[in-house]
């Protein structure tokens, strides 16, 4: 299913993500339809590991990984540029990246060993749906499948920064304290 252009409802370590393979163009297009997002706003993308990031991504200081390791699984979002063959795939130089903190999508992930965009469930300027039941009611007949879970989300997005640079920058607040990845960034850098 992942591999054929299909899109799908999910648990993730913050609210239910609508998903998608970020290669496949017309699975793209058809989330970008769902949403009615701009066909110019960029996704997150979730990641299994920094062994599948690392095939992706391009960092300005090899400190930056043990940063990343240091701060995932956990709804912490990052921007970083991506190396050159997936910029020129992508049509885009950076994306955010975030290792989950969920046993469901780590599973998934690790498996398909591919990034998977993540996606608020809802339309444009609509409230994000986290729960399945109105997942399903509000979107059954334009998703491909619903992942359910009985644990509830956070219902919070992930916070948001930005490592395109050298230092992170930060972008969105979310359930995580950007003053508490700071500390870890500079608690790595001095290394």
């Amino acid at each position: 299913m992942f591999f054929t252009g299909k899109i799908f409802a999910y648990p993730t370590d913050t609210i239910y993500g609508l998903g998608a393979n970020p290669f496949n163009q017309q699975a793209v297009l058809k989330l970008n339809l769902v949403k009615k997002r701009d066909l110019d706003k960029q996704y997150i993308f979730l990641v299994g590991s920094i062994d599948i990031l690392r095939k992706y991504i391009s960092v300005v200081d090899e400190n930056h990984y043990d940063f990343l390791i240091s701060i995932w699984p956990n709804p912490i979002s990052v921007v970083l540029n991506l190396n050159k063959d997936i910029s020129t795939s992508l049509g885009i130089e950076k994306a955010a990246f975030r290792i989950p903190n969920n046993a469901f999508c780590l599973k998934f992930l690790n498996e398909t060993k591919m990034p998977l965009i993540s996606t608020s469930v809802n339309r444009r300027d609509d409230t994000p749906l986290n729960d399945a039941g109105m997942i399903q009611m509000e979107f059954m007949n334009e998703i491909d499948a619903i992942f359910v879970s009985k644990k509830k989300s956070m219902n919070c997005g992930s916070t948001l920064i930005d490592l395109t640079g050298n230092i992170p920058v930060l972008i969105r607040e979310g359930k995580i304290r950007f003053e508490d990845i700071l500390t870890r960034f500079h608690e790595h850098e001095n290394t």
